[in-house]
């Protein structure tokens, strides 16, 4: 879905008014904008939880329930924080203290805790609200309060179509260009395929399945089956055998970790199935994946978008080589090899280049910021992909490449895909 004109209207309009605040702003080399704004050009905008050398954040992740194995995102997150502080002069001249509170994956659990960020911590921002439910269930709250709501961990479309919520931004692929890229591959690889598909019964699961039924749409591409769950139920067990009676040649499933885990399980435990195995990218991290057994999830097929630490071939990439050095040093009880902390670190770097861009070191500024990069290069990301968004486009990465698990590792092919180029714009 792109804005549609009213839309890019309101938006364009809040952005002319930050611009107007800040005195307007040029731009550098490697697609980061600049600050031209004079001091007293920003008095009057929000600096909650910021001092000229400080700056608070807070971050809200179900680090217990269902959910739990993305409690280490925010690992990686402070480790960068932590690193930048110590050697870098922190966050545009401002030492970060990154905040973080367990919602369990609970929707009013999660606006319990963004309250108590916002007014008893008096973050300058949430920065990562993880899921789409506790997104969902918190993001008036953030945009009443014109609290910045930025990078959330989620890919729901509606965090980048959105108008009556211009607090709240998302980061990586939204689920319905990720779910663009599987069609894509199955339409060239396997043209007829039937397709059974298990997906989380709420706002995730359902952009994610939508957005690839529409995209099958005019193909020999067809949904034979389907079954959905709660993040209540213990087991999708059940789901799976219905599944796999279907006779399906392609299981796609579209689930969260632990669910996710099961249903690969399940899969090779049921040896009269043997369908081409799509899991979505939330939950094809390789934790996911080894309590299956590797030798179980061989062929598996997921899409990514940063860089693997298990992949030998950033073994000398310099990212990589000071990630996991300062993952030694600032959290040494943590593996670098898990992606959900590299994806912390990418998504912190994210954070980064955009408060630096921030025309005024203001919630106002970090707003035009984030809406408005142009290009950027965050080095944890895959070469080709890049943070992009416009008064139009609130979708900051919307490039993917297919992967397939061998051996012990994820392997990338084919080549990155720009779904903004390759698929055109969203539709409702």
């Amino acid at each position: 879905m792109r804005l549609t004109a009213i839309g890019r209207t309101a938006v364009t309009a809040t952005l002319v008014i930050a611009a107007a605040a800040c005195g307007g702003r040029g731009e550098s080399g490697g697609g980061q904008a600049t600050t031209g704004a004079a001091q007293g050009q920003c008095q009057g905008q929000q600096t909650t939880g910021s001092t000229d050398t400080t700056l608070k954040l807070g971050g809200i992740y179900p680090l217990s329930g269902p959910a739990s194995a993305y409690g280490d995102i925010p690992k990686g997150i402070k480790a960068y924080f932590d690193y930048v502080n110590a050697e870098k002069g922190g966050v545009a001249g401002r030492k970060v203290e990154f905040v973080v509170r367990d919602d369990g994956y609970q929707p009013p659990k999660a606006v319990e805790e963004a309250r108590r960020l916002v007014e008893q911590e008096q973050v300058f921002a949430l920065f990562q609200t993880l899921g789409t439910p506790s997104t969902t269930a918190t993001w008036d709250y953030a945009n009443q309060r014109k609290v910045p709501q930025v990078f959330v961990a989620t890919g729901a479309s509606q965090w980048g179509t959105d108008t009556e919520h211009p607090w709240t931004i998302g980061w990586q692929p939204n689920y319905v260009s990720e779910a663009r890229v599987y069609a894509q591959y199955l339409k060239m690889e396997k043209p007829d395929a039937k397709v059974a598909v298990l997906y989380q019964n709420d706002d995730f699961g359902e952009d994610l399945f939508g957005g690839f039924k529409r995209a099958i749409e005019g193909s020999k591409v067809t949904v034979v089956a389907e079954q959905s769950y709660e993040v209540t139920d213990p087991s999708v067990e059940p789901q799976m055998r219905n599944l796999a009676e279907s006779g399906a040649d392609v299981f796609l499933n579209i689930t969260t970790p632990r669910f996710g885990s099961q249903a690969l399980a399940a899969d090779a435990k049921n040896t009269k199935w043997n369908p081409l195995h799509i899991v979505n990218n939330v939950a094809a991290s390789v934790t996911v994946l080894k309590p299956v057994g590797f030798e179980n999830v061989q062929g598996v097929v997921s899409s990514s978008y940063y860089k693997d630490p298990n992949d030998p071939r950033w073994a000398d990439d310099a990212e990589m080589k000071l990630y996991k050095e300062k993952m030694a040093q600032y959290a040494p009880g943590a593996d670098p090899n898990i992606p959900y902390l590299t994806f912390g670190w990418a998504v912190a770097s994210s954070f980064h280049k955009a408060m630096e861009a921030a025309p005024c070191k203001t919630r106002e500024g970090l707003m035009e910021s984030v809406r408005n990069l142009r290009n950027v290069q965050v080095d944890m990301l895959l070469p080709g992909v890049t943070l992009q968004t416009s008064a139009d486009d609130a979708f900051p990465i919307e490039s993917m490449q297919l992967m397939e698990f061998k051996g012990e590792r994820w392997e990338l092919f084919g080549e990155v895909i720009d779904t903004r180029e390759e698929f055109g714009p969203l539709t409702n």
